[in-house]
């Protein structure tokens, strides 16, 4: 067994918000240390309060332990890595967007409402939106409308 194949299959471990994207995607899985047939799993959440950390621990931890290859697991979760929305895969922002939420812009560390105003619509693509509130039903997103399909979306917003 190597990282690969264990990242391989950490992304059938989906975000608890966001069941489209795998945690690999998502960004959040940070290291893979091998040790003989142990594996030790580094985690670096979203934002310090996220309420599922222990969830992702031990969905990662109880995935794992189904491999027959890999002896003892440990997942810890590490602030060492400061997550951005950069580490988010293509895959990832594509799931997203599947998700109905609009992808976070790329390199962009700085949020302003002028990167929040300027948000494509996830369900037609159009760019005539209209930011309704940066403060969304979670810390990393913000309110929408487009005013072409006339759909009520969520923006996922850029962390740098």
């Amino acid at each position: 067994m190597n990282q690969e194949e264990i990242r391989n299959i950490l992304k059938e471990v989906k975000d608890p918000e966001i069941p489209t994207i795998s945690i690999v995607d998502l960004g959040i899985v940070t290291g893979i240390k091998l040790n003989g047939e142990d594996v030790h799993i580094t985690l670096t959440p979203t934002f310090a309060g996220c309420p599922a950390l222990k969830l992702m621990e031990n969905m990662v931890k109880d995935r794992l332990d189904l491999v027959e290859e890999i002896g003892q697991v440990s997942v810890e979760t590490s602030f060492e890595t400061t997550w951005t929305t950069d580490m988010i895969s293509e895959e990832g922002r594509k799931a997203i967007q599947q998700h109905g939420l609009a992808p976070p812009k790329r390199n962009c560390s700085n949020i302003s409402m002028e990167v929040l105003e300027d948000t494509a619509c996830p369900y037609c693509g159009s760019d005539d939106t209209s930011l309704k509130s940066p403060f969304g039903p979670t810390l990393c997103r913000s309110l929408h409308y487009c005013n072409n399909c006339r759909q009520a979306f969520e923006g996922f917003k850029p962390v740098g």
